[in-house]
């Protein structure tokens, strides 16, 4: 009885699908988007989810960004009914008046969003939507409200207990590797060769987030390479006819790359839980290793050296130039000016050494004049590193690295 009632069952739910899109053809997607908002039933809603979004698809720039007008305005919160409703909380606390203020704070395109999400797929079309999202705040920064809701269940959906870590090796499928390539934004991969080289080794590894919405989309990956001592040179780690050693003599893993892969999931941090995850994995695998660095880009350091030449600085010593910005350069809000150092730092690392000449590629010399830097993992020291710059915005820092920058003479 129980597989006729399934029979029966999906056969109802393919008819009735039928039935709605057939009523949906030629309505306007924000009229979609009412109904939506209005439906009862699970398959009435996962059909209109599914027009809504085909239809987003298929709309011109125009069409696109007058969709999220529609959502900022006219599914935006009512702010008299949320005065309202507080003011009736904080009179008499309870249940109901909670509900009843929570519902009012709470915009209907949010509810939109999460119904467009119970379609299959629907979780990466939402992603690739907030990307043309942010796209259009570049020129529209009104929009700016209706990406606070985005990242507001972004943050939730894509919560790292959620996520799956899954090691990249050279026998993975065909097209996790060729995406790895596409989003590899560090160190380009020039070739498949190259990709060869990086993950087929003993030495190598590499490392992603994936969501169970999206399982074959990576969300951010890390490289590693194994080796004893730290490195002063990506071109050394990435060397074509490099002796590799085996992964057992390694007593230091270096995170040489770390690529966000999700243009539509910027703002929401993976990084900090993918090097927990990695370092607790390779610390239960590989007991020889004692030491976790990364070998960074310093993609604001170029920019800054010209401010300085400018100020009249000798920028012959660019170790303690780089060492100098990574300490003392800030921002209004009194981080760190650099990109990188704000996430190394707010990890719970520290800067422990630069290295000049250390990544000549092209894309190097221009953000750096090829200058790198380790951020060294001390694991007993990361959550100290971590509570004084939260606290106090403290930069972590060797003694070696505090007397290259101690070494440069201000300018009056």
């Amino acid at each position: 009885m129980s597989y006729l009632s399934g029979l029966f069952s999906t056969a109802f739910e393919r008819r009735f699908a039928r039935t709605v899109s057939t009523d949906a053809q030629g309505r306007k997607i924000t009229d979609l988007a009412r109904d939506l908002l209005g439906a009862q039933g699970e398959v009435s809603g996962s059909t209109l989810a599914r027009l809504i979004l085909d239809q987003y698809a298929r709309a011109d720039a125009e069409g696109k960004k007058a969709f999220f007008a529609f959502l900022l305005n006219d599914l935006e919160i009512d702010p008299v009914e949320v005065v309202e409703t507080l003011k009736d909380y904080k009179a008499a606390p309870s249940k109901r008046s909670y509900q009843a203020y929570a519902t009012a704070s709470e915009p209907k395109r949010q509810e939109l969003l999460r119904r467009l999400n119970q379609v299959r797929g629907g979780t990466k079309r939402l992603v690739s939507l907030r990307q043309d999202l942010l796209s259009m705040m570049r020129e529209d920064p009104k929009l700016g409200p209706l990406d606070v809701d985005f990242q507001h269940l972004f943050a939730s959906w894509f919560n790292p207990g959620f996520l799956v870590l899954r090691r990249i090796n050279w026998s993975s499928p065909a097209e996790i590797l060729e995406k790895i390539i596409a989003y590899e934004a560090v160190h380009a991969i020039d070739s498949w060769d190259d990709l060869r080289r990086r993950l087929h080794p003993a030495d190598r590894r590499c490392f992603a987030f994936f969501h169970p919405a999206m399982p074959d989309e990576p969300l951010i990956f890390v490289e590693v390479a194994l080796t004893q001592g730290i490195p002063n040179s990506v071109q050394t780690l990435l060397a074509d006819g490099r002796a590799p050693i085996e992964a057992e003599d390694a007593d230091t893993a270096v995170f040489y790359s770390i690529s966000n892969c999700q243009a539509g999931l910027a703002g929401i941090s993976f990084g900090n839980s993918l090097i927990k995850q990695v370092v607790a994995d390779l610390s239960r695998d590989l007991a020889a290793l004692d030491t976790f660095v990364t070998l960074s880009p310093i993609p604001g350091l170029r920019r800054w050296l010209d401010q300085v030449q400018k100020l009249g600085h000798d920028t012959a010593s660019i170790e303690a130039l780089a060492a100098h910005y990574l300490l003392t350069a800030k921002r209004d809000d009194r981080l760190p000016a650099d990109p990188v150092a704000r996430f190394h730092l707010g990890n719970g690392a520290a800067v422990h050494a630069v290295h000049a000449n250390a990544d000549i590629s092209d894309n190097g010399m221009r953000q750096s004049g090829g200058v790198m830097v380790n951020y060294l993992y001390d694991l007993s020291l990361i959550p100290t590193n971590h509570e004084h710059f939260v606290t106090e915005k403290t930069v972590a820092a060797s003694t070696a690295v505090r007397r290259l920058s101690a070494s440069v003479t201000p300018k009056s």
